[in-house]
């Protein structure tokens, strides 16, 4: 065999998981879709998951790789599904500029969303997208209707239990005869202090309509919601406005970051030594800088496993002018209107191979080592039969 072809970090989440899978999985009982993500993550592109051995047949040269594991919380897994993702967004954007509005929710609620995860991050995409689009509504902000692309991030740097929400937001919108497009101000429509009022009292709403079905188990911690209700209005809800975009280009390649990111990548960790894993994280605290935090392997795999979103949930949702029913309709007109041309997506339709050479700018299936011959692909079985 002259080369195995899945290269490797230094240090990998996998590793980690590894090092102390015995001691986490004896003290930490974890759900269906934690295990799953739990294995995947430490059998992908290994011999577990089965691969292939590639042989020219031009020069005889061979390479062996293995297969991935394709979950969506796997930190390797995510290039070639975030690249198709934002190529097909390309002929979704309305042209022109866009803000970035980030939703998060005060701390105060993290343990009722944890227990409760697929129904409050619904609530929360639900309060979000209603608190934007009622605000773009308003004679008094932009008197228009606007849209948004929303990611679900559930982290913080550290690993933390952070849940907020990314919106990508036009910066303008369609007046309700759909006649006209309204341009927004330099700065974002609404003033932030305006929308996280309007989404704290929404999501608040929610969440008790949900009590009241007996659809939300209520944390030991608050047995009854009325104490919760009033120590979250006595809060300042955290919304941000981002700078604003200019050009789909640069819109793509921003929400491209975001859109299917995992809790940390491979590239962040450092070392793992003696039982515990060292990461660079941001400290937004201090105006962003890079540093180093050492924690016990056993705690950061449980910091990871919070994040493993529950089975079937859509972490990226499309509201108003740019919602899927909106598709043919209002977005058409305001792209009328705008009277700029969009763009088309190149990868629709295209095969992992054609996407990545493409992308990479080479082709997989060429020998790499006489650039002559064609690798032909056999099959291995995975090493767990």
């Amino acid at each position: 065999m002259d080369k195995v072809f899945n290269k490797r970090q230094t240090a990998e989440v996998a590793d980690v998981f590894l090092s102390c899978s015995e001691d986490f999985l004896h003290i930490n009982h974890i759900c269906h879709q934690q295990q799953k993500a739990f294995n995947d993550i430490i059998c992908c592109r290994t011999s577990q998951m089965g691969g292939h051995i590639s042989t020219c047949n031009h020069c005889g040269y061979k390479q062996q790789a293995y297969n991935s594991c394709h979950n969506r919380h796997c930190p390797k897994c995510q290039f070639l599904k975030q690249e198709q993702w934002v190529d097909k967004l390309k002929g979704r954007l309305i042209p022109g500029r866009y803000f970035h509005i980030v939703f998060s929710v005060p701390h105060l609620l993290n343990q009722l969303f944890y227990i409760n995860q697929k129904l409050c991050y619904k609530l929360m995409f639900e309060a979000s997208s209603l608190a934007l689009q009622r605000a773009g509504r308003n004679p008094r902000f932009l008197g228009a209707d606007t849209g948004a692309v929303a990611v679900l991030h559930t982290w913080g740097q550290t690993l933390s239990y952070h849940p907020h929400i990314h919106m990508l937001v036009p910066g303008g919108g369609l007046s309700e005869d759909g006649m006209e497009w309204t341009e927004s101000p330099k700065k974002f429509f609404v003033p932030v202090k305006a929308l996280s009022a309007m989404f704290r009292g929404i999501l608040i709403r929610l969440i008790k309509e949900q009590l009241d079905k007996n659809a939300i188990r209520l944390p030991d911690e608050f047995p009854d919601f009325t104490e919760l209700k009033r120590r979250l209005y006595e809060k300042n809800w955290n919304v941000y406005s981002k700078k604003a975009l200019t050009g789909v280009n640069s819109v793509l390649e921003y929400l491209g970051r975001y859109t299917h990111r995992v809790a940390i990548s491979n590239s962040r960790i450092t070392r793992i030594e003696n039982g515990e894993v060292t990461f660079r994280y941001k400290n937004y605290r201090k105006k962003g800088i890079q540093q180093l935090m050492t924690i016990s392997c056993t705690e950061f795999t449980r910091r990871f496993m919070m994040h493993i979103l529950p089975m079937g949930f859509y972490k990226i949702r499309y509201y108003g002018i740019l919602a899927t029913a909106n598709i043919n309709t209002k977005r058409q007109q305001a792209i009328a209107l705008i009277g700029k041309s969009i763009l088309l997506p190149r990868l629709e339709g295209l095969n992992a191979y054609e996407v990545y050479r493409i992308l990479r700018g080479k082709d997989p299936a060429r020998c790499p080592k006489c650039n002559i011959g064609i690798m032909v692909r056999y099959t291995l079985e995975s090493a767990s039969g």
